[in-house]
């Protein structure tokens, strides 16, 4: 069984796509296709909000994108679902401070899953990290619409102070990033940025990643496909060697 150790939880978390199907007009299959040609090197199902799918519906939609993103190498996790991501063979959870308790949900996954959870404290992260969190959600950085029920904006200084009170798990800034602020959120101590509109909303979806690509992964061509790099094969080696906790 896999075990996403920090460097590996690290590595993923450079380019983190968040996308449901109501957070874009076109296919979500065909879009994240698009933003893995891009270099996006993670990607989270998050299904919510109005219009978002439900039941047969929104777990045949996880299953495509799980599908590409298994054809691809890119983990996939799901949005505060543990019994969907098991049910999809899922490479981890996310769950927000008013989801599912985190000890609950490692202990339903098991250890060979990624664990996210969103932290808005250094508290909060403590508790995270002794509840079994791989990774550290942290925003939102900058104002944002994608989320009705967003937290109070911290921006990268909110990253900077967890890394000042010795909060050392992989951490990935989210909420209102876009290429010209990504750089000030890496440069406060995130491993990298999680973006749902910037990409998902964007004209060029391809072409958007890339350029987001650039900044987290110091691509020298930001209309480069991606190309997984020899840091990318223990990430690639754990996704392909995952298998389901015994639960």
């Amino acid at each position: 069984m896999c075990v996403w150790d920090a460097e590996a939880v690290r590595r993923a978390l450079r380019l983190y796509l968040v996308m449901g199907s109501v957070n874009t007009t076109r296919d979500p299959v065909e879009v994240l296709r698009q933003a893995i040609a891009g270099g996006i090197t993670m990607f989270q199902f998050r299904e919510k909000g109005t219009g978002g799918l439900a039941g047969e519906a929104r777990t045949a939609l996880a299953l495509r994108l799980r599908e590409v993103c298994s054809q691809h190498g890119i983990p996939f996790i799901v949005n505060d679902d543990m019994e969907l991501a098991v049910q999809v063979e899922a490479d981890g959870v996310h769950v927000g401070q008013g989801d599912a308790d985190a000890a609950l949900v490692r202990a339903r996954i098991g250890e060979g899953r990624m664990l996210g959870v969103s932290a808005h404290s250094a508290l909060e992260a403590r508790r995270a990290v002794q509840a079994g969190a791989s990774y550290l959600g942290v925003g939102p950085m900058y104002p944002t619409r994608s989320k009705a029920d967003a937290h109070a904006v911290l921006g990268p200084a909110g990253v900077a102070e967890l890394r000042a009170a010795g909060i050392a798990v992989p951490v990935v800034g989210i909420g209102g990033i876009a290429p010209d602020t990504a750089a000030a959120v890496m440069a406060a101590g995130a491993d990298g940025v999680a973006v749902i509109s910037a990409i998902a909303g964007a004209a060029d979806v391809r072409a958007a990643a890339a350029q987001l690509a650039a900044i987290t992964l110091g691509e020298q061509d930001s209309c480069a496909p991606h190309t997984p790099t020899n840091q990318d094969a223990d990430v690639v080696c754990c996704i392909l060697n995952l298998s389901a906790p015994a639960i």
